[in-house]
């Protein structure tokens, strides 16, 4: 009898303990959503994004919900990363609630919208995340952006060999603070340094701690999806001294090299990027990049497979995945003269179908002042 009495206790005591409640776990958003982090009076703020051009500041919204008893505190996220930490571990279903309580009760519109939803258009976009602990990029992961310079027949001979030998995949590190933009900052080219380039990519942010995590249970540990460009400097670096080949940080490390944003779209709303992802980007309102999930070497899944293989990937870590043909560096060999590297005064624009886009005006850098003989110099002074 007293085994009998305690076998639903014992099962009360298990959902109690549960770290969603089982209402929690059946609950919907009656909108779909993106976070990001914006300046509001001055300040960073974690906010949820809504029909692309609300910004519901969730401290301020939580609060309103939280004057209503019905509702238990449920403190918020100081910043995004705190926020992607936290989201599946009850965050999500309390930014659910605030998203449904606004709707049901007509508040995105009107005199019913409270002085905590603002115009995206009157916000300054930050970068979602400031800033994530890492970022990862993954080199040539697109077969049109196989040996891009080449001859026709040279690109298909090329792209052939590497459909036969895939081999694994190849990351490499990008700086993140002092790297990472938001959306509307400006891209500056480095005093002299012409030859700076674009490469659109999808960034998956990471929403669980992850080693050793396979291609198979890859998508359980991302938290959702933003918008990147791999700004890139293709001058390379000057003869003598050690190295004489690529030098990664000089092409990929340079301030503002890593544009990110203009939010992140948690990855339930988004769908799976291996069936819907098409990324292009625009300079000076002309098209020059456009790719599918289908044209990518390695999945998504095999990039966060492959580099938690080699470091623990955190909450708020970024996996970018690659670029497609359409670089400057491609089309310069095969316009001839013509020189279509970034210049102060063009606007570069990427898109992510279902994220968003980012646009960002180009800037000269400032000549700088004095130096020893060790600072990187002007590509003119090695390179014709």
């Amino acid at each position: 009898m007293r085994l009998a009495r305690l076998i639903p206790v014992l099962g009360m005591l298990v959902v109690l303990a549960s770290p969603t409640p089982l209402l929690a776990q059946a609950m919907e958003s009656a909108q779909p959503f993106k976070v990001g982090t914006f300046e509001i009076h001055g300040v960073p703020h974690v906010g949820v994004v809504l029909q692309d051009s609300l910004v519901v500041d969730i401290e301020m919204a939580n609060m309103a919900l939280e004057s209503n008893p019905e509702y238990p505190r449920v403190p918020m996220p100081e910043d995004m990363l705190e926020l992607i930490g936290r989201y599946e571990y009850g965050l999500k279903y309390r930014l659910y609630e605030i998203v449904n309580h606004l709707v049901a009760n007509n508040q995105l519109s009107g005199s019913n919208r409270p002085e905590f939803i603002h115009d995206v258009a009157d916000l300054d976009t930050l970068p979602p995340i400031m800033y994530p602990g890492k970022v990862l990029n993954a080199a040539v992961n697109f077969y049109s952006h196989v040996n891009e310079a080449g001859t026709p027949e040279e690109q298909a001979e090329a792209r052939r060999q590497r459909r036969e030998q895939r081999g694994v995949p190849y990351l490499f590190l990008k700086p993140s603070r002092g790297a990472v933009i938001g959306d509307g900052d400006p891209i500056v080219i480095p005093y002299g340094r012409d030859r700076t380039d674009w490469e659109v990519e999808l960034a998956a942010v990471i929403g669980r701690t992850a080693k050793y995590v396979s291609a198979s249970d890859a998508q359980d540990y991302v938290f959702g999806y933003m918008v990147s460009i791999d700004v890139s400097d293709r001058g390379g670096r000057p003869p003598g001294g050690y190295g004489t080949r690529s030098d990664w940080f000089v092409g990929k490390g340079h301030d503002t090299f890593a544009p990110q944003g203009p939010w992140i779209v948690p990855k339930e709303f988004y769908g799976d990027p291996m069936q819907n992802l098409r990324q292009t980007l625009s300079v000076g309102g002309t098209q020059l990049q456009e790719a599918v999930a289908g044209d990518m070497i390695h999945s998504l899944w095999e990039l966060v497979e492959y580099g938690s293989s080699i470091i623990t990937l955190f909450p708020g870590d970024v996996i970018n995945n690659g670029t497609s043909g359409g670089t400057a560096a491609g089309s310069a060999a095969t316009r001839g003269p013509e020189d279509r590297y970034l210049k102060p005064g063009e606007v570069v624009e990427a898109s992510i179908d279902g994220i968003g886009t980012l646009r960002l005006p180009v800037v000269a850098g400032k000549p700088p002042s004095g130096e020893n003989g060790a600072r990187l110099p002007p590509v003119r002074t090695y390179r014709n």
